[in-house]
């Protein structure tokens, strides 16, 4: 059995803690990668970029 690591922000790159009221997506042009973003992230609208296609977002 393998450990899982923590949810990273795909925007500000900080652990989120399970509390936190984040969100996950899969990445809206080719789908193939889960965006992770932190509360305070998606409240400022920091944008982030999809590590597979390059694709940016708010």
């Amino acid at each position: 059995m393998e450990a899982s690591s923590p949810p990273v922000c795909s925007s500000c790159h900080r652990l989120m803690t399970p509390q936190e009221h984040g969100s996950s997506f899969p990445c809206p042009n080719c789908g193939q990668v889960i965006i992770k973003r932190c509360k305070k992230c998606r409240k400022l609208s920091v944008p982030y970029t999809c590590p597979n296609c390059g694709f940016h977002g708010p």
